[in-house]
C-alpha cells in the first residue's frame, strides 16, 4: 500500500484504465503504451464420446441425405423412362419430398424410428456446400452472347427490381402490422422478410422457355435476373441482418438508410470484384502454365479456382454467393478457352452433374420442411404476404420494362412482361434465408418460416404448373417449334443436360480465325469491342493450327478408347452396336 502511494506521488497524472497506461513525467512529454489484444479464442475441439457421438450423428445425416437423394435420382429417372416430360423435375422432387416427409412422420408417430434430426434441413450446408456449385454452374453455363448483350436490362431487373420488390414487401408488411391487419414486425425484420423472399428461382420456368423455344430474349432476361437476383437477395437481407445486430434506437430513419446503402454497395461491388479478379487470375494463371497434357491436374486447378472465391469472401466478411457467381462468368468466358478440349467437356459436365444433385437435394428438403419444421400458420399474414409478393413482382417488371424499351432495339413486348412477372417463382433460397434469420422471439422465425414455405410451394407448384398454359394462351412461343411441341414437350432438364454439349464451351478458333471472326468485326460496340480487342486476347489463348490438330487427337484417342471398351463389353452384339451408332 505504501508503495503504491510514493508511486503516486512520483507520477501525479498516472492513470489506469483498460489496457491503455498514460504516463506524464512532464506537462510536454506524453507516451502511449498499448499492450497487445489478446488474441481470438479458440473454438473448443470436441474430444472422446462427445466427439464419437457428433461422429455418430453426422454420419446418420448424410446417410439421410443420400438415400433421399437416391430416391430422388430414380424419380427423375423414371419421369425420363416413361417419357413423362409435361411435369418439371423440380414440382416432381418437391412433391415427392412432401410425401416421404408424411411418412416419416407416419413412422415416428408409430415410434418406430425418429429421424426428425436428420430430416431437418441445415442452412450452414446448404450456403457451404449446396449453394456454391449451383449459383457458380448457373454463372458458368450461361450463354455469354446474349448475356452480355442484355446485361444492361439484367441489371437493372436484378439489382433495383430487387430492390423495389423487397422494399415493397417490407414496407407493406410493416405498415399492415403497425394498423393491427397482421402480426407486427418491426421495420429490420420486415425489411429482412422483404429481401429474402424477393429471391426468385425460376427452374421450372425455364425449362419450359427451352421446350417451348420462346423468344431467347426473353429466356435470357429471365434466367439472367434469376442469378444475379438470388446474390442480391442474400446481400441485402444480410444488409437487414447487419441493421438488427446494432442498436440503431438512437439513429434516425436518414442515417439508418444511409448506412443500409453503404454496406449493401461495400456487399455487392467488393464481393463482385473479388470475384472478377479471381476469375481473371485463374485465366492469368492457365495460360501461362500449360496443363492441357495433364487434364487432371487442370481440371484440379479449375475445381480449386471455383471455390476459392467463396472461401475468401466469406471469410473477410463479403458475400461469397455474390463472388463464385462473377467468377464463374470470367472464368466461363475467359479461362474455360484456355484448357484442353478434354477438359472443357469434363467441367461442363461435371458442374451440370454436381449441380443437379444440389438442386434435387435442395428442392427434396424443402418438401420434408412441411413435416420437419415447427410451424406457426397465421392465414392473414400468409394471403397478404402472397399478394404483396406478388404486387412487388409487378412493380419490378412493369416500370423497368417500359423505362428499358427505350434504349433497347429489341423491344420488351407486354406479352413478354407478363411472363417475366408470372415466372417469377420462389425456391429454396428463401426458405434457407428465414432459417437463418436471427429474430426474437422464437414464434417470429416460426411464423417467417411457415410463411415462406407455403409461398414457395405456392409459386412453384401453381404458378410453376400452370406456366405452359399460358405461354401458349398467349401465343408466345415461337411459330415453326409450336407444331412439333403440340406432340412432344420435354421438360426434363436432365435428359437434355446428358444428351448435348454446348458447341459455344469448345474453343476452337486459331488466331487467325478469332481475328477475321471478333476483332475485325464492324458492329462490336462498348465492351463488347473492348473485350474482343483487347481483353480476350490478352487472358485467353489463342490456339495454333498444331494445339487444334493436338487437341482432335486426344479427343479422337479417348473417344476409339471408349468404343473399344464398349465392343469388348459382356453385351456387345452387332445390333447394340448399331443401336449405339
Amino acid at each position: 500500500m505504501g508503495e503504491k502511494m510514493a508511486e503516486e506521488d512520483r507520477f501525479p497524472n498516472t492513470t489506469h484504465e483498460g489496457f491503455n497506461v498514460t504516463l506524464h513525467t512532464t506537462p510536454v512529454v506524453t507516451t502511449k503504451l498499448v499492450l497487445p489484444t489478446p488474441a481470438k479464442p479458440i473454438l473448443p475441439v470436441q474430444t472422446g464420446e462427445q466427439a464419437q457421438q457428433e461422429e455418430q450423428s453426422s454420419g446418420m445425416t448424410i446417410f439421410f441425405s443420400l438415400l433421399v437423394l437416391a430416391i430422388c435420382i430414380i424419380l427423375v429417372h423414371l419421369l425420363i423412362r416413361y417419357r413423362l416430360h409435361f411435369l418439371p423435375e423440380s414440382v416432381a422432387v418437391v412433391s415427392l419430398g412432401i410425401l416421404m416427409g408424411a411418412v416419416i412422420k407416419i413412422i415416428e408417430f408409430k415410434k418406430l424410428a425418429n429421424w426428425k434430426e436428420e430430416e431437418m434441413f441445415r442452412p450452414n450446408m446448404f450456403f457451404l456446400l449446396l449453394l456454391p456449385p449451383i449459383i457458380f454452374e448457373s454463372g458458368y453455363s450461361l450463354h455469354k452472347g446474349n448475356f452480355f448483350q442484355n446485361i444492361g436490362s439484367i441489371t437493372l431487373f436484378a439489382v433495383f427490381g430487387t430492390a423495389i420488390s423487397a422494399f415493397v414487401v417490407g414496407g407493406g408488411i410493416y405498415f399492415l402490422g403497425q394498423a393491427d391487419v397482421i402480426s407486427k414486425l418491426n421495420m429490420t425484420d420486415s425489411f429482412a422478410f422483404g429481401s429474402l423472399i424477393s429471391a426468385v428461382d425460376p427452374v421450372a420456368t425455364i425449362a419450359i422457355f427451352n421446350a417451348l423455344h420462346v423468344d431467347p430474349v426473353l429466356n435470357m432476361l429471365v434466367f439472367g435476373e434469376s442469378i444475379l437476383n438470388d446474390a442480391v437477395s442474400i446481400v441485402l437481407t444480410n444488409t437487414a441482418e447487419g441493421l438488427t445486430r446494432k442498436n440503431m434506437s438512437d439513429v434516425s430513419g436518414w442515417q439508418t438508410f444511409l448506412q443500409a446503402l453503404g454496406y449493401f454497395l461495400k456487399m455487392f461491388f467488393g464481393s463482385a470484384a473479388l470475384g472478377t479478379l479471381t476469375g481473371l487470375i485463374s485465366a492469368l494463371v492457365l495460360k501461362h502454365i500449360d496443363l492441357r497434357k495433364t487434364p487432371s491436374l487442370e481440371f484440379g486447378m479449375m475445381i480449386i479456382f471455383a471455390y476459392l472465391p467463396y472461401g475468401l469472401a466469406e471469410g473477410i466478411s463479403l458475400s461469397g454467393i455474390m463472388a463464385i457467381l462473377f467468377s464463374g462468368i470470367v472464368m466461363s468466358h475467359y479461362t474455360h478457352h484456355n484448357l484442353s478440349p478434354v477438359t472443357q467437356i469434363l467441367m461442363q459436365q461435371t458442374l451440370r452433374t454436381v449441380a443437379f444433385l444440389c438442386e434435387t437435394c435442395v428442392f427434396a428438403f424443402l418438401g420434408l420442411s412441411i413435416f420437419s419444421f415447427p410451424h406457426k400458420f397465421e392465414i392473414s399474414f400468409v394471403i397478404w404476404c402472397i399478394v404483396l409478393v406478388l404486387f412487388g413482382r409487378a412493380v419490378n417488371i412493369f416500370p423497368l420494362s417500359y423505362l428499358l424499351n427505350f434504349f433497347r432495339d429489341h423491344k420488351i413486348t407486354p406479352k413478354m412482361m407478363f411472363i417475366m412477372w408470372f415466372s417469377g417463382l420462389r425456391g429454396a433460397i428463401p426458405y434457407a434465408l428465414s432459417l437463418h434469420l436471427d429474430l426474437e422471439p422464437m414464434e417470429k422465425r416460426q411464423l417467417i418460416g411457415t410463411t415462406t414455405i407455403i409461398i414457395v410451394l405456392f409459386t412453384i407448384l401453381l404458378l410453376g404448373g400452370s406456366t405452359m398454359p399460358l405461354i401458349r394462351l398467349v401465343d408466345i412461343e415461337d411459330a415453326k417449334a409450336r407444331r412439333r411441341n403440340r406432340k412432344d414437350v420435354n421438360l426434363s432438364k436432365t435428359e437434355k443436360m446428358g444428351n448435348t454439349v454446348e458447341s459455344e464451351h469448345l474453343s476452337e478458333l486459331t488466331e487467325e480465325e478469332y481475328e477475321a471472326h471478333y476483332v475485325r468485326r464492324q458492329d462490336l460496340k462498348g465492351f463488347l469491342w473492348l473485350d474482343a480487342k483487347y481483353l480476350n486476347p490478352f487472358f485467353t489463348r489463342r490456339l495454333t493450327q498444331e494445339d487444334l490438330h493436338h487437341g482432335r487427337i486426344q479427343m479422337k484417342t479417348l473417344t476409339n478408347k471408349w468404343y473399344e471398351e464398349v465392343r469388348q463389353g459382356p453385351s456387345g452384339s452387332e445390333d447394340d452396336e448399331q443401336e449405339l451408332l
